[in-house]
Order: C-alpha cells, then structure tokens, then sequence
C-alpha cells in the first residue's frame, strides 16, 4: 500500500486534473481498489493452482486451501465491485446519490458502455468461482474451475494502457501473461502461509519444492512480459528518466530482487530444511517474508504505474484504413524475402515455444543421463516443428496474415498440418511419461494429469481417426463460413484462439493417423488410408470453392485495407484458396506415405512373430487349420 501511494505521488497518477476532478476518494481509491482485486485474483488463482498442481486430496492441505480460494475469490468480487464503482464515477462525474437518474446512469454504464461490461463480468466471474470453490472438492473438475476464474482476467488484460496502444495485440498478451503469472506467482504463495499449520515437516519441504518450481517459471514470464509493456510504453532509453521510466525501474528491481530470492529459496532454503528438521519453521517464514515484502513494492508499483501517463502516445496523429482496422501501420509490399525479414513478436507464442522446446530438451538429457535412449530424430522432429510453430506465430505470415487473405492461409495449412506432421512424431508424451517423477502422496502432478488424460473417455473419443478427421475438416468449413473467422480476425483474444484450434484439431488429426504415444485406441490401417483420402478431397474442395468464388468473406475488413499495392481482395482470397488446395495437400502426401510405410512394417512384424510362433510349436496352427479345410472336402 505505501509503495502504491508513493508511486501515485511520484508519477502524479493520483493528482487532480484541471478539469473535470472526480475528488480525492475516487483519485484514491480507485489505484486502491485495483490492487484489491489484484490481490484478490492472486489469492483465487494461485491456490487453485496449487490445488490442481501440488496439494494431495487425501489430505486437510486440499480443503484447507480450496476455503482459502473460495475466500479470496469473494474478496476479488466485491474488489472488482468497488472498482467498477469508483471507474464509474471517474467518467460521469456524478456525486454518489440515491435517486433514479444515478441509478439509471449507472446501470447503463455496467451494461452499455465497455469499461463497465468489462467490471462487470470481473465480478460475476469472481462471485461465481466463490460458489464454485464451496461446491466443487473433485480434482478433476477443480481443473474447470482454475481455468474459469483466469478468464476474470481477460477483461482486465483488454483495459488500460494496452487498450489503446499502437502494438494493441502484443500489449495484451504481455498483459495477460503478465497478470496471470504474477497471480500465480503471489497466490501460491499466500496458499502456502494459510495451509502451513497443517503440514508436517517432510511436507512442507516437498510442497515449498513443488511450489519453487512453479515460481521459478512464474518469474520467467513476468520478467518477459514485463519487458514487452515496458517497451511500448517507454518507448526509449530516454523515457527511463522520467517518471513513468523510473516506476518501471522500481518495479523491474523489485522483480530481480524476487528471482535471486527465488534462487537462494531452491539452493539454500530448502536444502537447510531438509537437513535440519527442528530448524523448518525459521527458513521457511524468513523467505515467506522477503518474497511478501518485494511482491509488495512490485505490486503496489504496477497499480501506480497503470494510472500514471505513458511515455509513447497511445492515439496516433494520422490513421489509415489499415490502421483504423488492425492498430498497426500497413507493412510494405510483400515479396518472398519480406516473408523471412518482416517480425511481428507475439509474446505468448516467443515464450510457449521457448518452453516446448526447453522442457522437451530437458526431458531427453534426463532419459540420457540415466543410460536410456531416445531416437535422435525424434528430437529433431520435434525441434523443427517448434522452429517452424514460432515463424509462423511471429515472422512474416504474423505481419501480413491480417491484410492478406492468402497469408491467413498459408499460416492455416502450416498450423493444421504441417507442423503437427513434425511434432508428433517427437511422441512428447511418451517423454514426459518416461522422464517426469511418479508422485505416491495423492497429489497430481504433469505425469499424473497426462496418465489421467490418456485413459479417459474422452481420449479415446478423440482417439478414433473418424472423430479426428470430422474435427480437422468440419471445423474447417464452419469457421471460414461463420462468425468465427470474423472474430478471430477483428479480435486479438479470437486470434489466439483460431491458433490454439488449428493447431489442437491438426496435431489429433495427425496423432490417430501417424502417432506413436500411448492413446486407448488405434484404428487399423485401411480405415486410416481412407479417411486420409476423404480428408484430400474435402480440402480440395474448400479450395476450389475460394479460387472460384466471386464474393469477399469478410469485404468490410481484407475489401478495405486501402493497400496500395498488391493484387485485389478478391484475387488474394482466390490465391489463398490455391493455397488451401496445393500446399495443403503436401502434408496430406507425407500422411499417406508415412501410414503406408507404418502399415508395411506392421505387417513385416505380424509375419516375423508367426514365423517365431511356428518354429516354437511345429507349426501347430497351420496344420490345425490345413486338416480344417481337407474334412471340409471329405465332406463333399
């Protein structure tokens, strides 16, 4: 709270405005409020986490953990409440009475007006999760509940400064990632002071382990995050000077501060509590302490550093059409080398294949350092894929994907076919299941989750090549000839969405065909040839549905980029559809050769095991089934 106050003086955030004041309470108590449900949000999402991820059912540290959730989250409701309130009143203006007319503006505001509705869903989101973690003690369905109370933050990633930034779409992923994270990161840890009297000592030391882990990958992503908004807000080194420059210095010495704690917490911290069992609660409160004190000052810092002014301008002088539409200037004309040299860097996919390629590395060296083998290229495979996952979420397809109806498609056919032709034959979970530590105190960690996941019903429904190759290509035609594609185009939220969705349905698709990790069934091979066939002329079909039409999908928003060079939309929605019809079906050729070889080699393994069999046994089949057929023709 000091470091919030502070910080408001410093950077003038709380100073009163010429015109238009709101008062001091609402100055104040706004930045007050926000760290409220900042804090709220951390308390709900992080112990949810640590529920799903680390404590044990079977144990008082589950229940006693999912109350203090349930409490947290009522907590970041009537936060989000207040803030809601106190944004309201910083826009109209109004003095707080009881008559109809405030009643009226004020209901509009939470309906009509977007700051409002955005408030608003905060706060029936966070009431909801209250009910929700009272009613719901499953483990596997707390996996819904953790996942519902971190879309509260989506509305709140979408506000601020990252609203109406120039660079918008990589404003709010580094802001969602960065609230997130940060929630988990401080959440886990007030969890962990609310269970602490209900772990023995060699509990402890395992759930402080657990935790570490979770704050170490915290830190790295907040630290990346954090950089990326400041980037666009400072804009230059210059900027560093100025207040706004130096709260996001505090707030960046705060967070190193948090990441050598985190060091000395996994080296030092942990070591002496397992060595010295009588002396656990001194370490433990120690670190407890210093990582509260520097969240604070990081914490109360942001708030402040969210209503003080930015250094780069968030509306710009002049607008194109281009502009008006994406939020970002118009690239230059597009020639092949522009595919490899124009970058657009989306913070969320930097860091997701960052990691996928990180802990998949990781995972090999720990099967070598134990004397196991793992195929090289299977490595290799699954290097290339992530490789070519990053250029396609960053590099010159992310530039031009939303002014070009044919580089949508490119990104489309590599997402949905071509990488997961690389990344499952990497067979990641049959990695993770050799490499990562079976747990036996109830608890359910990655291992656990994926050996729940791949014996579920569900998995053996998405197993089935029919059901894959229903999802791979109806999907297809229902997003290009629905709403879905508008908002995966218009909304940056809709974007990662439409990635996450190619990418899942193609990497099943790919899986029940080719896929060598462990999954409850595996349809024989001609069924797999022919839905391979199938799914060929159905994309054919899309395809040649583009290059003949006459009529824009979405003519309101690729009809009026106003670029200046280049072919029409109209002809760039027919190239994409000779996309969609030739590349797409070079994946589609490897498939058919890959299923072919594998059924091949099958068969050259059924016949070594009979011949094995009859050499053992004399051939006791084969003469069992001869006799067979010579009594059916005595019997003619």
């Amino acid at each position: 709270m000091l470091c919030l106050l502070g910080g408001l003086a410093f950077g003038g955030g709380a100073a009163a405005p010429l015109l238009a004041d709101p008062g001091a309470v609402v100055r104040y108590g706004l930045p007050i409020s926000k760290l409220m449900v900042n804090v709220g949000a951390a308390g709900t999402i992080g112990t949810l986490v640590m529920v799903v991820f680390v404590l044990s059912a079977k144990r008082p540290e589950f229940g006693r953990a999912l109350d203090f959730a349930a409490a947290a989250s009522a907590f970041w409701a009537v936060a989000s409440a207040a803030t809601g309130f106190f944004t309201f009143l910083s826009v109209y203006l109004q003095p707080v009475s009881l008559d109809a007319q405030f009643g009226q503006l004020l209901g509009d505001f939470f309906t009509e007006v977007e700051f409002g509705q955005a408030w608003l869903a905060t706060t029936l989101i966070a009431a909801a999760t209250t009910v929700l973690c009272f009613a719901v003690r499953n483990h596997t369905a707390l996996v819904f509940v953790t996942v519902f109370s971190v879309v509260a933050l989506v509305p709140m990633a979408q506000q601020g400064h990252a609203a109406g930034a120039s660079g918008h779409g990589a404003a709010i992923s580094s802001l969602g990632l960065h609230l997130v994270f940060a929630a988990i990161w401080l959440g886990g840890l007030l969890s962990l002071i609310v269970i602490r009297p209900t772990l023995t000592h060699d509990r402890l030391v395992a759930v402080i382990s657990r935790y570490s882990s979770f704050a170490l990958v915290s830190f790295v992503i907040v630290a990346v995050s954090g950089y990326v908004n400041a980037a666009l807000r400072v804009g230059s080194l210059d900027g560093l000077l100025k207040p706004y420059g130096v709260l996001v210095l505090v707030k960046v010495a705060a967070l190193i501060s948090l990441g050598l704690f985190g060091a000395v917490h996994r080296r030092w911290v942990i070591g002496r509590m397992q060595r010295s069992p009588d002396s656990a609660t001194g370490p433990f409160w120690w670190l407890i302490t210093a990582e509260l004190a520097f969240m604070g000052v990081a914490s109360g810092v942001a708030v402040a550093l969210a209503r003080t002014d930015p250094l780069v301008p968030e509306v710009p002088i002049t607008a194109t059409p281009a502009f008006i539409l994406t939020g970002e200037a118009l690239p230059p004309e597009l020639t092949f080398s522009r595919y490899f040299t124009e970058w657009r860097f989306d913070v969320i996919w930097v860091l997701a294949t960052a990691f996928l390629a990180f802990f998949y590395l990781a995972g090999v060296w720990r099967l070598r350092r134990r004397g196991d083998s793992w195929p090289v290229y299977r490595t290799v495979l699954w290097l290339a894929g992530v490789a070519l996952l990053f250029y396609v979420t960053n590099g010159g397809l992310n530039v031009y994907e939303s002014y070009l109806f044919s580089a949508h498609m490119l990104a489309h056919m590599l997402l949905g076919m071509m990488i997961p032709v690389l990344l499952v034959p990497g067979a990641p979970v049959t990695l993770a299941l050799r490499t990562i530590r079976k747990r036996s105190d109830g608890s359910r960690g990655v291992r656990e989750w994926i050996m729940l996941g791949v014996h579920s019903k569900y998995a053996a429904v998405l197993a089935n090549p029919i059901v894959t190759a229903v999802l791979f290509t109806g999907s297809l035609w229902l997003f290009y000839y629905s709403p879905l594609f508008r908002w995966a185009t218009e909304d940056h939220i809709g974007h990662q969405w439409m990635i996450v969705h190619f990418l899942a349905t193609g990497y099943l698709f790919v899986q029940s065909l080719i896929g060598s990790d462990p999954v409850p069934y595996k349809a024989p091979y001609p069924l797999r040839l022919i839905l391979l066939l199938g799914t060929m002329a159905f994309h054919a079909f899309f395809g040649l549905s583009l290059i003949t039409g006459t009529g824009l999908l979405l003519a309101d928003w690729y009809g009026a980029m106003g670029r200046p060079w280049g072919v029409s939309a109209l002809a760039d929605q027919q190239a994409g559809g000779g996309v969609a019809w030739s590349v797409g079906e070079i994946p589609t050729v490897i498939l058919a050769i890959a299923v072919a070889f594998m059924w091949s080699r099958d068969d050259t393994k059924e016949a070594k095991r009979l011949d094995r069999k009859a050499e053992r046994d004399g051939g006791v089949e084969l003469q069992d089934y001869n006799d067979m057929l010579a009594g059916l023709d005595r019997r003619r």
